[in-house]
């Protein structure tokens, strides 16, 4: 056994990679691999529990993984001398740090390939302004703090390196972070979440040549030449990467096509080329995690090599490897050494100072530039997320022996808290949706209304380019005949935003969030794009691409309050399935539905879901190519009239003809009718509703005299399943059906006992059964009632356990 003869103990055997098992007596966690293994089960199953307690919060994952780490360290768990030996032994920590340092790099890497070089050179002057000041302020405040710390605590350290790795320290701001509090705050759509996002890129890029100087400066064991030579050494290793790997990625991105598999050698190649650059680094004695950054950042974002190079790494790095630095970073974090009135002051004090500096700072330049108040003071406590870069600053300074137990425990709980307030004063200083309340009110949330002649506006989402050519040819049938103020279009893309670093490369190609996307040039222009400015350009539609950046449990706040703010008379939602190649329908995912479910309550008007079953085929149908055969089939009631005004609108396209089925209760049942109406307590809104639909098929029995595009069939009906399904058998070959929600009368309450899908409502789910004679398109039309509430769901989507047929009739 080896002794270290300066000190006198021995140093512990190294630990084998794997075990031979427990019947051969090995105890699998006193080998390397084994307990690796289950470091790993443990961190990954803590921090997602506790993401998944503090999500009412608002909270960043990074929130819960460092809270994690503290859990697992001394502070908590690590406090029993059983559990640390057992599970976080020392002979462990050079695996678990360099599994983690390994997973901190690819993180940084992606990290780079987060920060759009371009967009830095156009960051405006109100972004540039705000990110100096964010830096400048808290990093003269950090140095004056570190006088106070190194009389007190931090006695005997290297005076320079300690100033830089404070000011740093204090003056960063956690990019990633800061943008999905953002759009978890639903402002990523807003002036201020734009200038945030760009003064935080211009931070973090600071933020990095800053912690390089403190990491050269810390080094100087020998001679302050060497700190000269490691920081030489380390702008020409940026400059050689900025000439070198620029052209090599242009070429590689140039010969990747947007659809087609990147080929395993170009992703190898890179993967390997940031280990190399992370070896250079670490040779000169910046670290390892530098090199593969500068990576990441040179890598040109266009094309789709920068994305799949992330969809390859992100999972497997952010998921397993990453969580691994949080309890490296957690294991040396003793809460416990923060004692006395002494330490909690310096706490207290190091916390006011790192806030005073980045929202004051932030606060004066914002106002300057002559931003509201309000908007000023939250921008100010955006700027002071801090994350995982902070985690990173403050263990290379306690690796450096320039932060002790206790600095270093100080400033772990600092950037802790500074990120936890982020979100609740955020939501209390600046909320854009009692904006958007007062922007909800105007004159037409419904297709039907008096004069045709007014412009209809309609909000269409998609998820991506599969449903893109039956939505546009959907919208082509829509248009009319450019009557009066025609048809304006909103088309919005709707794209998760999750943890993953891809989530935040898809903000950077949006550009602006919420604003129309194409103003991208060449490369750029996806199919999507280039969908919608052909639809434009040849059917004379005013079409605005837009696109909503949110995760899939509130997606449907940003839908509501774009219809609102556009003054949308319909949404048209895609169903949450898919046809397959034999004509069933399957689930895409079951997020899509829920968001359905949410819009038809939450909406502001009108709500259709499109069931696409291929209109038009797979692609783009010209405007002279047009010839479909829509039918409506009207039952009564308000969604039933709001689906026939819309099939009205699309009958005035040349190439359509509209089939009205008006389904009417047979002679026999007649008189049960009238006995059921007798029974109702608001029998005055029951007749005018009636009176409502009969004066529609007066205007429709006129229409259809002098024009032949348009036609009324009347079917009695006695058994209502059995000839609704005949009448629709009669059209099945249809190119479109279009109905009411939740028709009213009493056959479509008969109908509502087989109703599966809630959100189509009984003629709908009717209309996709399996065993239905129709492969025909279908929208399923809800009008807006003057709450925006569908009578027969919760609050949250859900559909309510006590509605039945007997009580709808009510």
């Amino acid at each position: 056994m080896a002794t270290n003869t300066s000190t006198g103990h021995a140093c512990p055997a190294p630990m084998k990679a794997a075990s031979n098992g427990v019947f051969q007596g090995d105890n699998p966690i006193d080998f390397a691999l084994p307990l690796a293994i289950l470091q790993i089960v443990i961190v990954v199953v803590l921090t997602r529990v506790l993401a998944y307690l503090l999500r009412p919060l608002r909270q960043p994952r990074v929130i819960a993984e460092v809270i994690g780490g503290i859990m697992l360290g001394p502070s908590l768990l690590g406090r029993s001398k059983a559990f640390l030996d057992a599970v976080f032994p020392k002979k462990s920590l050079t695996v678990l740090e360099t599994l983690a340092n390994l997973g901190l790099l690819f993180f940084l890497f992606l990290a780079g390939l987060e920060i759009d070089t371009k967009s830095l050179r156009h960051t405006g002057k109100k972004a540039l302004g705000i990110a100096l000041a964010g830096i400048s302020l808290p990093f003269a405040l950090g140095i004056g703090t570190s006088f106070v710390l190194r009389a007190t605590i931090s006695k005997g350290v290297d005076s320079v390196a300690f100033l830089i790795f404070m000011g740093v320290a204090l003056s960063i701001t956690a990019f990633p972070v800061l943008a999905r509090i953002l759009a978890e705050l639903k402002l990523l759509t807003t002036e201020i979440g734009r200038l945030a996002m760009s003064a935080a890129a211009v931070n973090d890029v600071a933020a990095w040549i800053l912690l390089a100087l403190a990491i050269a400066l810390s080094g100087s064991d020998t001679s302050p030449l060497v700190s000269l030579w490691v920081f030489l050494s380390g702008c020409a290793f940026v400059i050689a990467a900025a000439f070198i790997i620029p052209p090599i990625f242009t070429w590689i991105s140039r010969r990747c096509h947007e659809g087609e598999p990147i080929e395993e050698t170009y992703i190898c190649a890179t993967l390997a080329g940031v280990l190399v650059c992370g070896f250079i680094t670490d040779a000169i004695g910046i670290h390892s995690m530098f090199g593969a950054f500068v990576v990441g950042v040179l890598i040109p974002k266009e094309g789709p090599f920068a994305g799949a190079l992330v969809e390859k790494v992100e999972d497997l790095v952010s998921g397993l490897f990453l969580p691994l630095y949080f309890v490296a970073s957690g294991l040396k974090t003793n809460v416990a050494t923060i004692q006395g009135a002494q330490s909690w002051g310096l706490l207290v004090l190091v916390t006011v100072t790192a806030c005073f500096g980045k929202i004051v700072g932030t606060l004066g330049v914002s106002l300057a530039f002559k931003i509201p108040m309000r908007e000023a003071l939250a921008l100010g406590f955006l700027m002071n997320t801090k994350g995982l870069v902070e985690l990173i600053v403050l263990n290379i300074g306690k690796d450096r022996k320039v932060l002790n137990d206790q600095t270093f425990s100080i400033m772990v709980l600092m950037a802790l808290f500074t990120t936890f307030i982020t979100t609740p004063i955020v939501m209390a200083v600046y909320k854009p949706a009692r904006r958007a309340k007062k922007e909800g009110e105007y004159k037409h949330k419904t297709v039907e209304r008096d004069s045709t002649n007014t412009q209809l506006r309609i909000l269409t989402c998609f998820h991506g380019a599969g449903s893109v050519p039956s939505m546009i040819n959907l919208l082509e049938a829509s248009r009319g005949i450019e009557k009066g103020e025609g048809l304006c279009v909103y088309a919005l893309h709707l794209r998760e935003l999750s943890e993953r670093s891809s989530a935040i490369l898809m903000v950077h190609k949006v550009r602006k969030n919420g604003m129309p996307f194409w103003n991208r040039r060449g490369a750029d222009a996806d199919q999507v794009v280039v969908a919608f400015q052909a639809f434009q350009q040849l059917s004379r539609v005013n079409v605005r691409p837009m696109t909503a950046i949110s995760s899939m449990s509130d997606i449907h706040e940003d839908i509501c309050t774009t219809a609102s703010r556009k003054r949308a008379a319909i949404v048209i939602l895609p169903f949450h399935k898919h046809q397959q190649l034999d004509g069933s329908l399957e689930t895409t995912r079951g997020d899509y539905r829920w968001v359905n479910r949410r819009v038809l309550v939450d909406a502001p008007c009108s709500v259709g879901i499109f069931v696409d079953r291929g209109l038009g085929g797979s692609s783009q149908v010209s405007a002279q190519d047009v010839s479909y055969s829509v039918v409506a089939l009207f039952f009564g009631g308000r969604d039933d009239r709001e689906a026939l005004a819309y099939g009205l609108r699309m009958a005035e396209h040349p190439g359509i003809t509209l089939t009205v089925f008006r389904f009417l209760v047979s002679a026999e049942r007649t008189g049960e009718i009238t006995r059921v109406e007798v029974n109702h307590s608001n029998e005055n809104q029951t007749g005018k509703t009636q009176k409502s639909d009969e004066e529609v098929m007066s205007d429709i029995r006129k229409k259809s005299s002098v024009d032949e595009s348009i036609k009324l069939v009347e079917k009695r009906v006695e058994n209502p399943a059995v000839n609704v399904r005949s009448a629709i058998e009669e059209v099945r070959r249809s190119n479109l059906f279009l109905v009411g929600r939740m028709p009213g009368g009493e056959i479509a309450l008969a109908l509502r006992e087989n109703s599966e899908c809630p959100e189509l409502g009984p003629v709908g789910s009717l209309l996709i059964a399996p065993e239905s004679s129709t492969r025909a398109s279908v929208l399923v039309i809800q009008q807006y009632n003057g709450t925006g509430t569908a009578p027969d769901l919760a609050a949250d989507g859900t559909e309510l356990l006590t509605s039945s047929p007997e009580k709808d009739s009510e």
